[in-house]
């Protein structure tokens, strides 16, 4: 059962890193900076990144070890997701890459405090 489990999870770590590499090429035709980068041709970890402006970066890794969200500016952690909640966070970044026609329309927050892990990423912090 448990070698069972452990495929499955590493099938779902291929799928995530193939949609993380989708996102990023989105994300950048959007102009937005982005890049998602793995190591080896097995796609078994990636390392996704993207600007948002005005120092705003979202950074998500994924790996058989784990999967983390952390989201910064100024160079302070704002949020810091894993797992489940982690991946959620990907639907508000792909809403934001599929309703914006491009990165100047992008509600990026000035001035922004720290949040609690309930907010949601662009426009409601």
């Amino acid at each position: 059962m448990f070698v069972r489990l452990a495929q499955q999870y590493r099938e779902f770590v291929k799928d995530l890193v193939m949609n993380l590499q989708a996102l990023a090429a989105v994300l950048e035709k959007r102009g937005y900076i982005a890049s998602c980068y793995t190591c080896g041709t097995e796609m078994n970890s990636a390392s996704f990144m993207v600007s948002l402006g005005d120092n705003h970066l979202i950074r998500f890794l994924v790996s058989d070890y784990g999967i983390t969200w952390t989201e910064m500016q100024d160079d302070r952690e704002l949020m810091k997701l894993e797992g489940a909640e982690a991946i959620n966070q990907l639907q508000e970044l792909a809403d934001l890459a599929k309703y914006q026609t491009k990165a100047s329309d992008s509600p990026v927050v000035e001035n922004c405090a720290p949040v609690d892990s309930h907010s949601l990423l662009v426009g409601k912090i």
